[in-house]
């Protein structure tokens, strides 16, 4: 069995990890670490048999805790988590990893040379619209796909420590994580430039309103990213155009809802939201709506405990956040002086 600690009892720390923790027989919830006396009270309710503790010390001098899970704030995962490592501790960091790639790099030495398990929470690599949308260009129902554009666009002023820019990176640290990291995922090939655009408006607050990221893979294929907390509209989740055909899937991923109930397996996504596709493969016109891909998020720390017991490769890697982090850098660059960053990665 695997001990595992979560530090941080924020809406992270208790609705996602120390739920989903909970339901993965190979590890076992063993400490909750939050300096908020409110929230160590609520967690002490909420698992009367997990240690509760108040400081990142008693989780590192604890022997028998294996795992650490960070649910802090961006900015603390490079010091927080080579600390950890440096303990003898695998490692778990929320998304997204760090604040730039040399801090990524840091953690990734530290999992190296301590022997190490060191992995990011990207639950939603097991979204119902990701895998429906790789399975969809998988199939060639779109045949070579030369643009996706993937959108998470709301309406509303951000709160808390994700609203301040030194703590959370920005606006494009949140969301855009996920939507970063599966554009590598669903493109092959390097990203061979970034183009990126942040706009601030109507909120006090110093993280920006709207971020566009164009990623430019070699081959031509163009990945858009956009994320907004001043829109009135959502958009499509995904819109993908290929050379032979087209999809549009509309709606989030089901799963968070159920999650926050308790019940993350009884996820059911409204039906309008299912993907529609335009196909002309093999010269053949038709339009359908396909079959959703349900995913699980159950399946991220299935994985690490099995990676843990050698049972299987280790899903997110080191080596993909580091890549993924360059991309950031190069978007933050880009940016910053309103120019087409090379990047070639």
């Amino acid at each position: 069995m695997i001990n595992a600690a979560v530090i941080g009892y924020g809406f992270a720390g208790r609705s996602f990890h120390s739920y989903l923790i909970g339901l993965e027989k190979g590890i076992r919830l063993h400490t909750i670490s939050t300096r908020n006396e409110e929230r160590q009270a609520r967690a002490r309710q909420e698992h009367p048999d997990v240690n509760v503790v108040g400081s990142m010390d008693a989780v590192l001098n604890n022997s028998d805790i294996d795992l650490v899970v960070l649910a802090t704030p961006h900015d603390t995962h490079r010091d927080l988590g080579v600390a950890a490592m440096d303990a003898g501790k695998h490692l778990v960091t929320d998304k997204i990893v760090a604040m730039n790639a040399a801090e990524t790099i840091d953690l990734s030495d530290a999992a190296e040379r301590n022997g190490v398990l060191f992995s990011v929470f990207h639950n939603r690599r097991w979204d119902w619209d990701f895998l429906t949308v790789q399975k969809a260009v998988q199939d060639g129902w779109l045949g070579e796909p030369y643009l996706y554009e993937s959108a998470i666009m709301r309406y509303g002023k951000p709160g808390g420590w994700r609203s301040v820019k030194s703590e959370s990176g920005g606006i494009l640290y949140d969301w855009g994580a996920h939507l970063m990291d599966q554009a590598l995922l669903l493109v092959p090939g390097k990203v061979e430039s970034v183009y990126c655009q942040i706009q601030s408006r109507k909120w006090d607050v110093d993280i920006g309103s709207y971020v566009r990221v164009n990623l430019n893979f070699e081959g031509g294929t163009i990945f858009r990213v956009e994320v907004g907390n001043l829109s009135m509209y959502a958009r499509p989740r995904f819109a993908v155009f290929g050379d032979a055909g087209a999809l549009v899937k509309t709606g989030i991923d089901p799963q968070e809802p159920y999650m926050k109930e308790g019940r993350i397996d009884e996820a059911e996504e409204d039906p309008k939201d299912r993907a529609v596709v335009w196909s002309n493969r093999d010269g053949v016109r038709k339009e359908f709506t396909m079959d959703t891909v349900r995913g699980n998020w159950r399946g991220y720390y299935r994985n690490v405990a099995e990676a843990l017991r050698g049972e299987a490769d280790l899903i997110v890697t080191a080596e993909q956040m580091v890549r993924l982090m360059k991309v950031y850098d190069a978007a933050m660059t880009s940016a910053e002086y309103g120019v087409a960053i090379p990047l070639g990665v």
